[in-house]
């Protein structure tokens, strides 16, 4: 059965992962990374557009599906040796998810709408998966 998720990163993360075609969640927890399947499909949002910044950047900014094989580690450096699962990106533009917040079923408070992503990696409900890939693979007039 196919599965849906949302992971949380930095936009400047996220364009590492689409260029190397690969999903790193959670600071590089292997456990979301295990859980899926090839075929789910994957969304990331991004907070912020730099890792630790502080300005608000607010988009879903990747849209994949996740490819053969099992997660993996890799050596970023001596000292951090990240879980990684490969992801077959798909053609998408960012979208900004205010335009969204009132038809995601998975954000239950709309005024405290950030919390889900504080887990960094979650499961959502197909619905919710495909209303945010159409609305990212629309034309730029929705942004």
């Amino acid at each position: 059965m196919v599965k849906y998720w949302i992971a949380v990163a930095s936009h400047e993360h996220v364009k590492r992962g689409v260029i190397g075609g690969f999903a790193q969640v959670c600071h590089g927890k292997p456990g979301p990374l295990k859980r899926m399947a090839e075929g789910d499909g994957i969304i990331y949002y991004s907070p912020t557009e730099t890792f630790g910044g502080k300005d608000p950047y607010q988009f879903f900014t990747a849209l994949g599906k996740v490819a053969a094989g099992e997660p993996y580690t890799f050596a970023m450096s001596p000292d951090f040796i990240p879980w990684r699962r490969d992801v077959t990106f798909l053609s998408s533009h960012k979208i900004a998810i205010a335009l969204l917040l009132e038809e995601l079923s998975f954000i239950h408070d709309k005024q405290r709408w950030g919390f889900p992503f504080r887990r960094g990696c979650f499961e959502i409900p197909e619905r919710d998966f495909h209303l945010i890939a159409r609305a990212m693979e629309k034309d730029e007039q929705r942004r």
